[in-house]
């Protein structure tokens, strides 16, 4: 007779999330895995299917819900550049804690198109959810008019990232800040 699982499969995926925004793929083991989601091998193999399955799901979760905070960011003020601030603000604040989606990237490019789709839906998400703040700061004359809400999404998007690798790099918490600044100047 099977036995039940005796263990939180959310509270485990975000444990695993942890390691691998942590560790990456590589640098992740199945015994580092199954330690810090607190279950057995075989949970892990029969839950989650091998560890690549369980990569694709904690980005997937991953991905979702921090496009979701952004995009709670951007709609959180009243005026439109005020919450495109905010989300700046957020990525600062946060930026000490790894970045599963960043740091996927960075480890597989675009080699793995099951990933590519995950950060391609994440990213439409957001970029789409960034263009409708922007154009609205456009129209609140908060924001530049003389360039496409597309391209400014682009950048800001881009500095999302770039502020993220440089905390991973090491800058301090007063350099993150000034990248943070430096990408609401140069859109305004």
């Amino acid at each position: 007779m099977a036995r039940n699982k005796e263990f939180d499969k959310d509270k485990a995926v975000s444990a695993a999330i942890d390691v691998f925004r942590e560790h990456g793929f590589e640098g992740t083991s199945t015994e580092m895995l199954v330690r810090a989601m607190k279950i057995g091998r075989q949970s892990l193999y029969d839950t989650f299917g091998d560890k690549w399955a369980l990569y694709q799901s904690t980005v997937e979760r991953y991905s979702s819900e921090e496009t979701e905070a952004h995009v709670a960011m951007l709609r959180s003020k009243q005026r439109a550049v005020d919450g495109i601030t905010a989300m700046i603000e957020r990525v600062v604040a946060r930026a000490q804690i790894a970045c599963l989606g960043v740091n996927s990237i960075c480890e597989f490019g675009q080699s793995r198109p099951e990933l590519n789709a995950l950060h391609r839906a994440a990213d439409n998400r957001l970029r789409r959810a960034t263009v409708e703040c922007i154009k609205q700061a456009q129209v609140e004359s908060d924001v530049e008019k003389s360039l496409p809400a597309e391209a400014l999404a682009g950048f800001l998007i881009a500095s999302i990232a770039g502020i993220r690798i440089a905390a991973r790099g090491g800058a301090t918490h007063e350099d993150l800040e000034t990248l943070g600044r430096l990408a609401i100047r140069a859109i305004r």
